[in-house]
């Protein structure tokens, strides 16, 4: 695991995350990054996984896949985060687009993953605490995936992804 500050959509790797919105039609922050620059086919992959089975929308802390596009990536992973909340410990959802995005990227046979720091923006997660969380949970994950890269957008994400993977126990 590294963490770097960065570009998501500019990621050389088997499959980006994408910090999405339950209806997958794309939005702002990192979801609307990956769908500009991914191009059309990101969006009709969405519309078909909503048309076929996925009609009320993606469930918060779950992952689904479809292309990159015209990312340099292979797969987008798209997963919801929830939305934080000082009287409900919401960590377990968290925990889980991370898990969950980890399952799919396996069953793809994806190698490389880079993750945006799931939750922190508009949805409001503190950044040291989701920092905490991403970090336990990729380590934590028995998984196919061999190497996962946290691309962050600013330099307090950074600063806090590069704490949690310094922690006494982290390779």
């Amino acid at each position: 695991m590294e963490a770097v500050r960065g570009d998501i959509t500019e990621q050389h790797v088997d499959a980006v995350v994408n910090a999405a919105n339950s209806s997958l039609l794309g939005g702002g922050g990192v979801d609307g990054a990956i769908h500009r620059k991914g191009g059309p086919e990101i969006l009709s992959e969405c519309r078909d996984l909503r048309a076929a089975h996925l009609g009320k929308g993606l469930p918060t802390g779950q992952a689904v896949a479809t292309t990159a596009g015209r990312l340099p990536a292979r797969w987008v992973i798209h997963t919801v985060g929830p939305v934080w909340s000082a009287t409900e410990d919401r960590s377990a959802l968290l925990a889980s687009c991370y898990s969950e995005s980890l399952r799919v990227a396996a069953g793809l046979g994806a190698e490389t993953v880079a993750f945006p720091a799931i939750s922190t923006g508009v949805f409001g997660w503190p950044i040291e605490d989701g920092a905490r969380i991403a970090v336990e949970t990729v380590g934590a994950a028995e998984t196919a995936v061999a190497y996962v890269r946290f691309v962050l957008f600013d330099e307090p994400a950074l600063t806090a992804f590069t704490a949690a993977l310094e922690q006494p126990g982290r390779a």
